[in-house]
């Protein structure tokens, strides 16, 4: 009895008892037309709060300042971003089959992504609130709420990815996501001046319990948005596979697929060399002293970096393909760590944020969309969760690589870092094609 309400409940929140019309591809192409504008303007006021919110939690700003303000170690702050790039990339493997079964993706992005993604944020605040009283407590309740959030949205993310593939074009998603992050990122911009208003207005720990709490309402307001999404459903693919079968084909994959197999080494490079992303704004305050409000500014130019980036990456990506972005993106962030390595006085960081934003933002807008463009549709979530879980293993490994080497000296660790994205670079341009113009593989 309990099993069969279970499974009953489990149906009605993913919408799998719902029937799905047999439409041809012309009439779901022309649904997805007609809803184009909609589901533009409500998944663009989507990124907007969500980046709005997400800045006050900045994994290379306010979160690593927050935590070194209750431990001196650099394990913890490492930790920091470990939890930001891995949580989300690393589950996605594992809800891929699952997510592909399902005949709708609306239903796990929203519903299950509330209390996945969402709600956590709230954790965070408690943290804030007990920052000053209990600091261990303050730090567990931190890393717990900031995972939570991480892995709660990795795997609802190969659900997300593919419902926005499925509601709008090939040839325009990337003028959407430019878009989308260019407004979030103004918004966003706007959020880090009210940071650096709260840092340099408010004692520690009042000025992270007000942007905390910021960042949590405006994640359940985009979430409220990104609910109004109108989703076309096409036809549910034959092919259904076990946990089993589905682990077990995806090796076959990856060595039948030569293009895929080399972007996946060419991204793995991209996400080893942010090692140091975590350790920029900690270097700055330990070598020259710098203020909390300082921080605050640094988050506003990264971000005005990421803005201008997302426009022009998101134009690039339509006309070239989203190979063209990530080579970019991994030459901004060589600069980025050069200047950071080489830096006589804290004036260049800004210049290394503006860069990191930049570099960032080709991840943002073309990171993600780029593998959707490897497979046929019925496939795109397997092809999601393999590169961003692959991504995910070396994201645990980066910054806890970055976190040793910042124990033993800050130039050598942007040093790395530099040297890696000059890798990473080498390998996209003259390894990777651009799999717009490349043959699909028959996985």
């Amino acid at each position: 009895m309990a099993h069969r309400i279970l499974r009953n409940t489990a149906a009605a929140l993913l919408q799998t008892n719902r029937p799905v019309p047999l439409r041809s591809e012309a009439e779901i192409a022309a649904e997805m037309e007609d809803n184009y504008r909609w589901n533009f303007a409500v998944n663009v006021l989507d990124g907007a709060g969500f980046f709005f919110g997400i800045g006050f939690v900045s994994s290379s700003t306010m979160a690593p300042l927050f935590v070194s303000k209750l431990t001196t170690s650099p394990l913890a702050i490492g930790l920091v971003a470990v939890i930001a790039q891995a949580s989300w990339f690393l589950p996605q493997i594992f809800t891929a089959n699952l997510i592909e079964r399902l005949p709708r993706r609306k239903p796990v992005v929203i519903r299950i992504g509330l209390f996945l993604e969402r709600l956590p944020m709230w954790v965070l605040v408690l943290s804030a609130l007990v920052a000053t009283s209990s600091p261990f407590l303050a730090l567990v309740l931190f890393f717990a709420g900031y995972a939570w959030h991480g892995l709660g949205a990795g795997m609802i993310a190969p659900a997300w990815q593919d419902m926005l593939a499925r509601c709008f074009p090939v040839a325009r998603r990337g003028r959407f996501f430019g878009t989308s992050a260019f407004i979030g990122t103004v918004m966003g911009t706007a959020g880090a001046a009210l940071s650096v208003w709260l840092l340099g207005n408010f004692e520690f720990s009042t000025n992270f319990v007000y942007a905390f709490t910021i960042a949590a309402v405006a994640m359940m307001l985009s979430w409220c948005f990104l609910a109004f999404t109108r989703e076309p459903v096409p036809p549910p693919s034959p092919t259904r596979q076990n946990s089993r079968e589905f682990l077990a084909n995806l090796p076959g994959i990856v060595r039948r697929d030569h293009n895929f197999r080399r972007f996946l080494i060419a991204r793995s490079l991209i996400a080893l060399g942010g090692l140091g992303a975590g350790f920029v704004t900690v270097s700055a305050i330990q070598r020259w002293q710098v203020p909390d409000s300082t921080v605050g500014v640094y988050t506003a130019v990264y971000l005005v970096g990421q803005a201008i980036a997302n426009v022009a990456f998101g134009l690039l990506a339509d006309r070239f393909g989203h190979k063209l972005p990530l080579e970019l993106g991994a030459l901004a962030a060589a600069l980025a760590f050069g200047l950071a390595w080489l830096a006589p006085s804290p004036q260049w960081i800004y210049a290394t944020f503006f860069l990191l934003g930049i570099s960032y933002s080709s991840v943002l807008v073309s990171g993600i969309m780029v593998t959707l463009e490897f497979s046929r549709p019925e496939r795109r979530p397997t092809y999601v969760g393999i590169a961003n879980t692959a991504v995910g293993l070396v994201s645990i490994v980066a910054p806890l690589l970055g976190a040793w080497l910042a124990g033993l000296d800050y130039g050598w660790l942007f040093a790395v870092g530099a040297v890696v994205n000059v890798a990473a670079l080498v390998a996209m341009h003259w390894w990777v094609r651009e799999p717009r113009w490349a043959a699909v593989i028959e996985a």
